[in-house]
C-alpha cells in the first residue's frame, strides 16, 4: 500500500510536469514546429511525442543517478542548458530558411517570346505531400529528449532528497512525465489555433506567424546562451 505522503508527493509530481509544460524553451521549441503543421490532430501528436521523449530521458538518466546515488555536475547540466539554447536557434534557424527558399521562391517564365520572373511557393498547392506520423513524430521526440536531458539536474535533485528507494524515485519521475505529456498536448492544441487561424485569414498572414515563431524560437534560444555563458538567471 502507497502511504499517504507518497501519494502526495506522486501528486505534486503530476502537477509540476503539467507546469513544466509551459517553460519558455519547451513552447519556442513546440511552436516551431507546429508553425510548419497547421492541424489539432498533429499538434496532439506533437505535444505527446514531445513528453514521451522527455520522460524518457528522465528516466533512463533518473534509473541512473537513483541506483548509484549520485548528482548531476553543474558542469553537465548548464552544458545540456547551452545545448537546449543551440538547438531552439537551430530550430527557428532551418524554419526561417525554409520560408524563404521553400515557401516564396524566384521562377523565370517565357511567354510568347518575354522572358519575366515572378514569385512562388509550392505550399500554396493542395495535397503537397503526404503525412506521416511516425516520421513526424521523431523530431519532437528528440526535442523532448533534449529538453529532459538539460532539465533533468533540478528534477532528480528533488527525488533524491525524497525518495526512499529506486523504485519510489522512478514511481515520481513516471508521474512527472505523465504531467508533461498531458501538459505538452494541451500546449499543443493551444498553440496550433493561432496557427489554424492565421491559415484562414490568408497565406501572408500565415507566412507572418511562422516567421514570428522562426523569430521567437532564435530569440529565446540566444537568450538563454548568453544568460548561461555570463552566468545569468534563466528567465
Amino acid at each position: 500500500m502507497l502511504d499517504t505522503e507518497f501519494l502526495t508527493i506522486l501528486g505534486l509530481g503530476l502537477v509540476l510536469g503539467l507546469r513544466h509544460a509551459l517553460d519558455t524553451d519547451h513552447l519556442a521549441a513546440v511552436s516551431t514546429v507546429l508553425a510548419q503543421r497547421p492541424s489539432l490532430r498533429a499538434s496532439g501528436m506533437i505535444g505527446f511525442s514531445w513528453g514521451l521523449g522527455h520522460t524518457v530521458m528522465l528516466m533512463l538518466v533518473g534509473a541512473v543517478v537513483l541506483v548509484l546515488r549520485v548528482s548531476i555536475p553543474e558542469p553537465f547540466a548548464l552544458a545540456a542548458e547551452f545545448g537546449v539554447g543551440a538547438m531552439l536557434v537551430l530550430l527557428g534557424g532551418i524554419l526561417g530558411v525554409r520560408l524563404v527558399r521553400e515557401r516564396w521562391h524566384v521562377h523565370t517564365h517565357d511567354h510568347d517570346g518575354d522572358r519575366h520572373v515572378h514569385l512562388h511557393s509550392h505550399a500554396l498547392a493542395e495535397g503537397h505531400g503526404h503525412i506521416h506520423w511516425w516520421r513526424d513524430s521523431v523530431r519532437p521526440f528528440c526535442i523532448g529528449m533534449a529538453h529532459g536531458l538539460a532539465g533533468s539536474a533540478a528534477l532528480l535533485l528533488i527525488v533524491l532528497s525524497s525518495a526512499r528507494s529506486v523504485s519510489e524515485g522512478l514511481t515520481y519521475i513516471a508521474v512527472f512525465g505523465l504531467g508533461s505529456i498531458m501538459g505538452m498536448m494541451l500546449v499543443g492544441i493551444v498553440v496550433s489555433l493561432p496557427v489554424l487561424w492565421s491559415l484562414n485569414l490568408g497565406r501572408p498572414v500565415f507566412l507572418t506567424v511562422q516567421g514570428l515563431a522562426s523569430l521567437g524560437s532564435v530569440a529565446v534560444g540566444l537568450t538563454m546562451m548568453f544568460h548561461i555563458a555570463f552566468g545569468g538567471q534563466l528567465f
